[in-house]
């Protein structure tokens, strides 16, 4: 079983939008017996809320449902259960270091280094913005997903 969690600030936007995409590549290519998927955030702003709307919207665009995830806090115990953490942004992978359990830190990464002819190295937070960055946002995801995909079958899975 690989272990996957993405991370942003509010867990409202980026990282239930990134849960989802990956959820629905897995899906796609018959492996989702083989992971267990999952987002937080780095702060308290949004737990036990759901995605924000325009988020929501973004993704039923491009046939993928995240209405029924809600908002959570990341802890230490995510970073010890997963092997994949997942950071939207450097912010949030300073916010994971801080409670990183000491010889775990390889395990947070930012989730952009599996898109590497992107230029981008963050994914940026869409939420004061327009409708039009969440779009921006799900290309940017759905490249990076691809790429972990593609790492984690060549290291971890039986093709």
């Amino acid at each position: 079983m690989v272990r996957v969690l993405f991370v942003c600030l509010g867990n409202i936007c980026r990282s239930p939008t990134a849960e989802g995409v990956f959820r629905k590549l897995v899906c796609e290519h018959k492996l989702e017996h083989q992971f267990e998927i999952d987002s937080a955030g780095t702060h308290a702003y949004h737990i036990g809320e759901p995605p924000d709307e325009r988020a929501q919207a973004a993704c039923v665009r491009r046939g993928i449902d995240i209405s029924r995830l809600r908002g959570r806090r990341a802890v230490a115990g995510d970073i010890e259960s997963f092997d994949y953490v997942l950071a939207m942004d450097r912010e949030n992978y300073e916010n994971l270091l801080e409670v990183c359990p000491s010889g775990l830190e390889t395990r947070i990464r930012l989730f952009m280094e599996f898109a590497p002819s992107r230029p981008e190295q963050e994914v940026p937070d869409p939420y004061f913005g327009g409708a039009g960055g969440f779009d921006r946002v799900l290309d940017m995801i759905e490249d990076a997903a691809q790429g972990l995909l593609d790492e984690i079958r060549r290291a971890r899975l039986r093709a």
